[in-house]
């Protein structure tokens, strides 16, 4: 049989990557082995466990976390080297997975659209690594320096400010930059605000996407007379402020469809206007952030 003696001595985890991590915060008593025949340490608790499966795997989960304490990189290990597109809450600090938050954790770089916004969430938990700020107005100009980091083999984690990356945010061309020189790109899948809306929509899950409308009205009309033929759920976003500005267009080329308008998914004041096209009023009173729109089939 193992003696197990624990003395007072305690201190702080400052962050957990995988489950066999400790849990952040402070533990105590840290747990010290001896033989059988070891003397007792005095005011210490000794604890004999007899099962001699159970010391195995209690030896060996010990053992592991000991090893994580003294080397906090090797989780780095089993993490592949390359360019990451991890997705990220659209509202709710919640809504992270572990595997981002691993992968985030061990990234040695994480490309980010605003450094302010993103500071927040990794903050949040804990994370203190490099941020690179790569946004629609300077991914180009970033592509040489991201490429030469990913070659040196790191890994490297693209954020956006909301949900997943590349859906109407930056990163398609770095994406398609590391195709063209055999680097490896992975999926970290997670929060989507345009899956969020069509999953509580009521319509078929057929949908085509369309992204943010143009800033002109005139192209605006141009995109709703060529999608209004498709007959499938449609989804865009739009900017609370230009709401109003779109709904005769909506009566116009949507008539006889139904519609939800999705403000704030997953924060405090979710909301979900549904109405039918037909009966469409401009709001009253202006709304804040952004907006998920779904309009189902013919």
């Amino acid at each position: 049989s193992i003696l197990l003696t624990a003395n007072l001595t305690e201190f702080t985890i400052d962050w957990p990557i995988l489950l066999y991590s400790p849990d952040k915060g402070t533990i105590k008593p840290i747990l010290i082995f001896s033989s059988e025949n070891a003397l007792p340490f005095k005011g210490h608790k000794i604890i004999k466990i007899k099962n001699k499966n159970l010391n195995i795997d209690f030896i060996f989960f010990v053992l592991l976390y000991l090893i994580k304490l003294m080397y906090p990189d090797i989780d780095k290990n089993k993490i592949k080297k390359g360019l990451y597109i991890v997705s990220t809450p659209i509202g709710n600090l919640g809504d992270i997975t572990l595997r981002a938050l691993e992968v985030l954790k061990s990234s040695d770089f994480i490309l980010c659209e605003d450094t302010r916004v993103s500071g927040k969430l990794l903050s949040h938990y804990k994370i203190s690594t490099k941020l690179i700020s790569n946004h629609k107005f300077n991914e180009k100009k970033n592509i040489n320096k991201i490429l030469s980091i990913l070659k040196s083999e790191k890994i490297v984690s693209l954020i956006s400010d909301a949900g997943t990356p590349t859906i109407s945010d930056p990163g398609n061309i770095l994406i398609k930059k590391c195709i063209e020189n055999n680097l490896d790109v992975f999926s970290i899948p997670g929060p989507s605000a345009v899956s969020s809306a069509v999953s509580i929509s009521g319509f078929t899950d057929r949908y085509y996407f369309h992204g943010f409308l143009p800033e002109k009205k005139t192209q605006i009309e141009k995109d709703f007379k060529n999608i209004s033929k498709i007959n499938s759920s449609i989804v865009f976003f739009i900017s609370s402020k230009k709401i109003n500005k779109i709904i005769n267009l909506l009566k116009k080329y949507f008539i006889g469809r139904e519609i939800v308008i999705c403000r704030e998914i997953t924060k405090l004041y979710e909301e979900h206007i549904r109405n039918l096209v037909d009966n469409l009023k401009e709001f009253e009173k202006e709304m804040k952030g952004e907006i998920t729109v779904i309009i189902s089939k013919k």
